[in-house]
């Protein structure tokens, strides 16, 4: 079959895992397609994501690279058997490929863990804010595309939620008082982040603006939980468009951010106490 042109998160993390493997076996990409009695443009496809791996090649892979995480290659099995297209696909080519990307990621997490500073969090939007948040983009958003990306991000709060999927958010108090959309969209949107913290699966947190010290991290994140530690990944929101990082000390790092972030935040009941009071001041 020929290589991909555009292989999905899903496969270019696939790939991406090959290669770290390799790498830690310290084996050259000619050396292993010797061991693998395969041509050297099929390693670097592979490890690309370009080309599709069965269960027996992936075997075949770790065990020329003496790969002995068990777990790790039970768990990138289990991504290669799934072949299956996702509801997000239905939009390729009618929003950036980026936002299918994160669709993706948050389905193929166990859970997820947010820090925001800009706006309420994806999963927890209404329909009026979110319209009101790509609303703000410049140059402006045609209508069709607006309204495209607007249902897309209902469509994923919508996905999350069947799926009950443990979800943190930590929200900094400036997201509460941005009035994207206007006062009365902005008090609708908090009184259904009120009802959306009192869900057993999501806990919402607000870092106030009287922290001591900022947490860290100076744009939004998201921390995707893989099914096994060597497949989590972190998402940075930009004007680009989402970057994604899986490098194990980058990983690292973010965690650190993410464990500042925790101690800086409120604890669930005063978040709740915060966010009525902003609602109510408003």
């Amino acid at each position: 079959m020929p290589p991909r042109p555009n292989p999905t998160l899903r496969q270019r993390r696939i790939g991406a895992e090959l290669r770290k493997m390799r790498e830690a076996a310290g084996l050259s990409a000619p050396s292993l397609s010797r061991a693998l009695g395969i041509d050297r443009t099929q390693v670097s496809q592979m490890e690309s994501g370009k080309v599709g791996l069965s269960r027996e090649r992936l075997q075949s892979f770790a065990a020329a690279c003496k790969c002995m995480n068990h777990p790790l290659v039970e768990a990138l099995e289990a991504m290669i058997q799934e072949r299956s297209k996702g509801w997000w696909e239905e939009y390729r080519g009618t929003i950036p490929d980026g936002f299918l990307e994160n669709a993706e990621l948050e389905k193929g997490s166990r859970e997820l863990m947010m820090w925001v500073l800009t706006h309420i969090p994806g999963p927890c939007q209404t329909i009026s804010y979110a319209s009101a948040v790509f609303g703000r983009l410049i140059p402006q958003l045609p209508r069709h595309e607006l309204e495209a990306r607007t249902a897309f991000r209902m469509q994923r709060k919508t996905d999350l939620r069947r799926d009950r999927k443990p979800l943190t958010a930590f929200v900094y108090e400036s997201a509460l008082w941005t009035r994207f959309g206007g006062t009365q969209v902005l008090k609708e949107q908090l009184r259904s982040l009120l009802e959306d913290s009192e869900q057993s699966w999501m806990t919402i947190r607000v870092v106030p603006f009287d922290v001591e010290t900022f947490p860290g991290a100076v744009e939004n994140l998201t921390y995707a939980f893989g099914s096994v530690p060597e497949l989590d990944t972190v998402e940075l929101e930009s004007s680009g468009g989402p970057i994604f990082v899986d490098a194990a000390s980058e990983l690292v790092s973010y965690r650190s951010i993410f464990g500042r972030t925790e101690a800086s935040a409120l604890s669930e009941s005063k978040s709740r106490d915060l966010i009525h009071k902003v609602e109510r001041e408003l």
